[in-house]
């Protein structure tokens, strides 16, 4: 006997805040037993997705805001989600002002803040060079129980389609060095490695050596 599963891909909307949270820090944390935000807010997973609900919910637009995303649901279950954008729209200056709102939704005063942005610093030591208007991939993450079932694959081809409707002529996703089941899956998608960044204290601080940049023409 087999089932029907019924799969759509959706924009997302505010009643994914949640879930999208959660595949920010998924996502983040990629194969680590860390993220950028946890290390940030420096008060566990609960107050990190907190944060992250703030964040992707602010009013104006980001990279990291929900209306970026695109949702997988399964028989109308959300199970995946990755977004896409351009740097020159959406890109740090945009974010910026949004952890500022983000930081203070989680009670975190200008001492607080000053410190997390310390522990962070050395995430710039790994930023991509991202070519002037790519779309970049970015935030990807399924949920535990729907992987290996081709989500991730279905929804990639979604985003870059949106974005060489957009005009983008090519997508750049990075990846953190070690996980090589994603890297190995983008490849398989037609990207290829044009830049890894290694730096010490980017290791102590997230655990992992560092970035790979990969691209493809879309």
């Amino acid at each position: 006997m087999t089932t029907d599963v019924t799969t759509e891909i959706v924009p997302a909307r505010a009643g994914h805040a949640d879930f999208i949270a959660w595949v920010q820090l998924a996502a983040s944390r990629s194969h680590t037993d860390t993220s950028i935000w946890e290390v940030y807010v420096d008060r566990g997973e609960a107050t990190a997705l907190a944060f992250l609900k703030a964040l992707n919910s602010t009013d104006k637009p980001h990279y990291g805001h929900i209306s970026t995303f695109k949702v997988l649901e399964v028989d109308g279950t959300p199970a995946a989600a990755m977004c896409g954008y351009f740097n020159e729209e959406l890109g740090m200056a945009q974010l910026i002002p949004a952890f500022g709102i983000a930081s203070e939704a989680v009670g975190m005063t200008q001492a607080d803040v000053a410190a997390g942005m310390a522990r962070i610093a050395s995430y710039q030591n790994c930023a991509a060079t991202h070519v002037p208007g790519a779309w970049i991939v970015e935030w990807v993450a399924t949920l535990p129980e729907y992987r290996r079932q081709g989500l991730i694959d279905l929804l990639l081809a979604h985003t870059i389609e949106n974005g060489r409707k957009r005009g983008a002529r090519v997508a750049e996703i990075g990846v953190l060095i070690g996980n090589d089941k994603a890297q190995s899956a983008y490849e398989k998608a037609g990207f290829v490695q044009v830049q890894e960044l290694r730096d010490a204290d980017y290791e102590a601080a997230f655990h992992t050596p560092g970035m790979r940049l990969l691209r493809r023409d879309i």
